[in-house]
């Protein structure tokens, strides 16, 4: 009773009659009319102003709805020899499927698919064409049809079909009448040449788990230059009816593709033809572990001709699966060089002043402390006196070890001049460092005879540049140019001087010191006195040459392998002496046993040569072109070997100030800009060390002052013809470095 009494008095008190609460909700009502038409308002306004909502682009959910696109692939750039042929090119390849739903036929009811009756005669022809398994063609067909699949596919050997194939796959299927067999097309790589420099080279595959990321470099230097080489993918629109197929007459291009550049190597495909039918004849012949093989132009430094073996086809895959081929020997396998460093001993003790020709010593057996060290012919001659000069032409380990007695820490200096011990920098991934010979004297003493240190055949190519080349080291280089396709701007590289380990008077007389090793009767290590000639001699031409047998070290074990052919054989030529043309350097390792080592390259050697100072190769004379400016990035940071090996795709000539392993400084800043060829200099963290400035001009000079902020003092006009601070020195900061430049 007390509730209902209290409810009247709130009615009394408020006035609530029926009447006035229809005016109260009908004012309520109103009200919240107003407001919610004043947020759709504020909404709606909104959403028109921005285009969103909930954050989703309007705009972009409606283009996804009535707007397709696909992918406009750019052409992957061409690799080509230095005279414009094709060594690798962008082609179409194929996959070959089977239509087995018994769904798909014509309008007319004309069966589409493979019938049953035909598995056998598809399977034949799939074998026939493609090497795949009958049996297995024929478990795929009857599991996809059991299954009702529309589609089977025949694994990896039912893809990267090239054209001649899937037309005669058509034919025959064709003129049997049966039908269902389908291809899909995808970009590919073709290498007309086949087996041509592969590992150099290289390959680009498509991505099996990702095709839409288009072609990659997977080896040599289609992976090393693989963003110069790919491009950049567009994208075609077109627009869509309400079912998503496209309407036709509506592409449109709005992101055009971006084309790769094309990379003319160096390469003679002339000589490089030669060297693969030459290394096939040898490999079948001796069977040996591996061999490599690098034919160098001695005045530029541009390698004409390079190759290994074991190899494979690129083109075509055969050989890929055998793990020997994967390594790229010539600049990523560290090895003894053995005896061809006898050469850099010598001419380091020629440089020196200490060398006599004449001088005689007691060959056959030395002792470093507790170890003996013995020549090639102590068990059959003993001891027996040689000159100094014969212990290079007859390859004296006890003569060498005398000479880095009389150098001291002097014959570790020039290895290292000479570029030993550290990457050439080739711009190509795989590639090693090598070391040096450790703290250990004697590991120092059989360093000077090639064993304790290891190196790799660029190093080698770059060492013996010297000798060919009047003491001027040069850049092994297998770029010739880098064309742009889009504004046909190039850049060219020239040869570039990385060091002058020696003099040129120096280099003269190793030369001629080095004919010996093939013409001396009797103490040329070259000289067969069965074939009564040098065993590398071509006719009317003087060959300077160093050979070299290396023992290999046991992986297993202390110490090296002891069987008959257990050592890596090699050959360094010059040739010709007189006006050096080609450096060639071939290198055999464990050919099989019982083969004579006098038999193993001379045949190789003598038809390479013959035919490479027969062929007028000359240099590249490139076309006239708009030469590309660089823009230079950023560096700082980096690995100094990473950096230089991007400057050197760019083709830039990097140039290591330090000791470190991480960029400090950089010459010319990011943002800016480099012609071709220029030099990109790097301070390292660490100790600053003194590059070889011999050669360099002015413009050059001043940079590197800057940047390692010392004192220079330039005398005449012209480039660097010697510097007060020597190669590989430590500098420091407000060091003074004199230079006396000359035209």
């Amino acid at each position: 009773m007390k509730l209902l009494r209290k409810f009247k008095r709130f009615i009394n008190k408020n006035n609530l009659s029926p009447a006035n609460n229809r005016r109260l909700v009908g004012v309520t009502l109103f009200g919240i009319t107003i407001l919610v038409f004043i947020v759709f308002v504020v909404r709606f306004s909104w959403i028109v102003g921005t285009g969103k909502v909930a954050n989703v682009s309007l705009d972009a959910k409606t283009k996804e709805l009535y707007q397709g696109s696909e992918p406009i692939y750019a052409k992957r750039g061409s690799i080509l020899d230095r005279y414009g042929n094709p060594i690798a090119e962008d082609a179409t390849s194929y996959s070959v499927f089977a239509i087995i739903s018994e769904k798909y036929v014509g309008s007319n009811k004309e069966k589409l698919y493979i019938q049953e009756k035909d598995f056998s005669a598809v399977a034949s022809v799939l074998k026939k064409y493609l090497d795949i398994d009958e049996a297995d063609t024929l478990k795929r067909l009857t599991q996809g049809h059991n299954n009702k699949q529309f589609q089977v596919e025949f694994g990896n050997k039912g893809k990267n079909i090239n054209l001649s194939k899937k037309q005669a796959i058509e034919k025959e299927l064709k003129d049997q009448k049966i039908k269902g067999i389908g291809f899909d097309s995808r970009p590919s790589r073709s290498y007309p040449n086949g087996q041509f420099a592969s590992h150099f080279i290289g390959m680009a595959n498509l991505n099996e788990n990702n095709e839409a990321e288009g072609l990659k470099g997977v080896l040599g230097l289609e992976a090393a230059y693989d963003d110069i080489l790919s491009g950049k993918d567009g994208k075609q629109f077109y627009e869509k009816d309400s079912a998503g197929n496209p309407l036709p007459g509506t592409s449109e291009s709005t992101i055009p593709a971006k084309d790769g550049q094309d990379i003319y190597t160096t390469l003679d495909v002339r000589l490089q033809n030669y060297m693969e039918s030459l290394m096939d004849e040898t490999n079948e012949k001796y069977t040996p572990k591996s061999m490599t093989a690098v034919l160098m132009e001695a005045k530029t430094g541009d390698i004409v001709a390079l190759s290994q073996r074991p190899t494979f086809n690129p083109d075509t895959k055969a050989g890929f699966d055998n793990e020997d081929v994967w390594p790229d020997r010539i600049v990523g396998d560290q090895f003894e060089p053995g005896s061809t460093m006898k050469v850099i001993t010598t001419a380091a003790s020629v440089n020196e002043g200490q060398f006599n020709p004449n001088d005689t010593y007691t060959a056959g057996e030395t002792k470093v402390y507790d170890t003996e060290i013995h020549d090639h012919d102590w068990s059959t001659r003993g001891a027996h006196p040689l000159t100094y000069l014969q212990a290079l032409t007859w390859s004296s380990n006890v003569g060498m070890v005398h000479l880095e007695q009389g150098l001291g820490e002097k014959l570790t200096d020039y290895q290292i001049a000479f570029g030993f011990g550290r990457s050439t920098n080739s711009g190509l991934t795989s590639e090693q460092s090598g070391t040096l010979a450790g703290d250990n004297p004697v590991d120092k003493a059989m360093s000077s005879f090639g064993q304790a240190m290891f190196t790799t055949d660029f190093q080698m190519m770059k060492a013996f540049s010297a000798i060919a080349n009047q003491g001027a080291m040069l850049q092994p280089h297998y770029i010739s140019k880098i064309v742009n396709p889009d504004n046909g701007q190039e850049r060219v590289s020239e040869p570039e001087v990385v060091g002058h380990p020696i003099r040129p008077e120096t280099a003269n007389t190793l030369l001629e010191y080095m004919v010996g090793v093939v013409e001396d009767p009797q103490w040329g290590s070259a000289y067969s006195q069965k074939l009564g000639r040098g065993l590398y001699a071509v006719p009317g031409v003087r060959l300077s040459a160093k050979t070299g047998t290396a023992q290999i070290g046991s992986q297993t074990s202390a110490g090296y392998l002891g069987g008959d052919t257990d050592y890596v054989y090699s050959v360094a030529i010059v040739a010709p002496t007189d006006d050096p043309k080609y450096v060639l350097y071939v290198t055999m390792k464990q050919p099989k046993p019982g083969t004579s080592k006098d038999d193993l390259l001379g045949p190789f050697v003598n038809t390479m040569l013959k035919l490479a100072l027969e062929v007028d190769g000359g240099t590249l004379e490139a076309k006239a072109g708009v030469p590309e400016e660089i823009k230079i990035v950023n560096y700082k940071g980096e690995g100094i070997n990473t950096s230089c090996l991007k400057a050197r795709r760019e083709i830039l000539d990097p140039i290591i100030v330090g000791d470190g392993t991480k960029v400090a400084e950089q010459s010319t800043k990011a943002g800016n800009k480099l012609l071709p060829n220029q030099k990109l200099m790097f301070r390292t963290t660490g100790n600053m060390t003194m590059p070889d400035v011999i050669g360099w001009t002015r413009s050059d000079l001043e940079k590197l002052e800057k940047l390692m902020n010392i004192k220079l003092e330039l005398n005449g006009d012209g480039v660097a013809k010697d510097q007060s601070i020597v190669f590989n020195a430590k500098v420091n900061e407000g060091d003074t470095l004199k230079i006396n430049l000359s035209n």
